[in-house]
């Protein structure tokens, strides 16, 4: 099927050539074209240009987008949006006065989403879960990598991994799922790190690598979470069943941990609200790709990833929207987006930039995903009639989106 879009206002993120992501200077430079075209193949964008220079083309399906914008859709690198139930009474905790460590120290926190999870029957997981991903992708996302996590027992972490890859089978929308066992420890190891750690690596892993339900493997990096030394016991163990890692880091405290990410060649290095030189020299020149997380800390208050110090250091950024039910109870990529650009400094340009091309490097999919390059999927979002793409984070609390078209289908 020829699906054509014509007489677009702007057209964002053109890349005559593919590349694998933007860094530094460069995050402030969003091509794009003014009255243009593109044309979609099944699937795959096969052709773009000015409207002056487009050619005769008998498209089944013909979509004006006569002052609106087009662009790729979202890339999520970061999301926790399979689980069960919710945790809004953490939510009056935290307005009443209790910290993210008081929660957690009185059974709140990670330890209340697993005993949920472990409650709830697959199914039902399942179709929590649709509910969501359909939402982001109305919002769109077109790409989405999603964490277990929330299981912290071998039946409770698979039945996590087979709902994501249920979702995978299922929806247009390309899927990436990291093993996140390393999420916390249960109460029953609470004494017993290295035993749960064993766990992990000797009975969670190879029944994961079994049934192919994991892409990336994660641990949180954290004071009173994973030390740096569990954790490089974890990504260890995760390249033997080749998943690389995708790590949370630098959210409270930074112990060295970014260092020992890039050691390992994480493929990135998530939430980093707390960032010290010593963290930045460490990422210059790696392959990890720095991920922010700005709507977990409008959620929590904390402080913001240094978007500014790092993109002045030449790092690529990408933002990510951290969704799961205690600290980020949104998929919403356009306040993602907004959120960088108010709270974190960053240009529109770098902020669309860090949620598509460079999002999709950190899920991997750079190839396929995040530009308007011929020969990639056909993921677009067309906007209501806008004046600039500028208006996409300044009315934040709105909505502009008409129309989301992933895999070259209309959702």
């Amino acid at each position: 099927m020829l699906t054509l879009i014509k007489n677009i206002k702007e057209l964002l993120q053109v890349r005559e050539t593919s590349i694998l992501k933007v860094s530094g200077a460069e995050m402030n430079n969003l091509p794009l074209l003014k009255n243009a075209y593109v044309l979609i193949e099944n699937d795959i964008i096969t052709a773009f240009g000015a409207m002056e220079n487009c050619p005769e083309i008998h498209a089944e399906l013909e979509i004006d987008a006569s002052e609106c914008v087009v662009l790729p859709t979202w890339c999520d690198s970061h999301t926790h949006l399979v689980y069960a139930g919710n945790r809004v009474q953490e939510f009056v905790d935290r307005i009443n006065g209790l910290s993210y460590e008081e929660i957690a120290n009185r059974g709140g926190g990670i330890l209340n989403s697993a005993q949920k999870l472990n409650e709830t029957s697959e199914d039902e997981i399942y179709e929590q879960s649709k509910v969501r991903l359909e939402e982001v992708m109305k919002l769109g996302t077109g790409a989405i990598e999603i964490k277990s996590g929330y299981g912290l027992t071998v039946d409770g972490e698979l039945k996590m991994l087979r709902v994501i890859k249920r979702l995978a089978e299922n929806y247009p929308i390309k899927i990436k799922a990291t093993f996140l066992g390393a999420h916390a420890f249960p109460k029953e190891y609470k004494d017993n790190h290295s035993g749960y750690i064993d766990l992990i690596i000797n009975e969670m892993l190879p029944k994961i690598a079994d049934e192919n339900l994991a892409d990336y493997i994660d641990a949180f990096l954290e004071t009173g979470y994973f030390s740096v030394e569990e954790t490089e016991r974890i990504m260890e163990a995760g390249k033997k069943f080749g998943l690389i890692a995708k790590i949370h880091v630098n959210q409270f405290t930074a112990i060295d941990g970014i260092k020992a990410c890039v050691k390992h060649n994480a493929l990135s290095v998530d939430h980093l609200e707390v960032v010290t030189d010593e963290d930045i020299e460490a990422l210059k020149n790696a392959n990890t790709i720095p991920v922010a997380l700005p709507s977990c800390s409008y959620f929590i208050s904390i402080p913001y990833t240094p978007a500014r110090k790092m993109i002045a250091a030449g790092l690529p950024l990408a933002l990510a929207t951290d969704y799961n039910p205690g600290t980020t109870p949104s998929g919403n990529m356009n306040f993602v987006v907004a959120t960088a650009c108010i709270k974190m400094k960053m240009t529109p340009e770098e902020a669309i930039n860090a949620a598509t091309i460079n999002g999709a490097y950190a899920m991997g999919i750079s190839e396929t995903h995040g530009s308007i390059t011929i020969g990639k999927k056909a993921n677009l979002i067309i906007t209501k009639p806008i004046h600039s793409f500028y208006q996409l984070p300044y009315e934040f609390g709105s909505n502009l989106i008409d129309k989301v078209i992933i895999e070259g289908k209309t959702i």
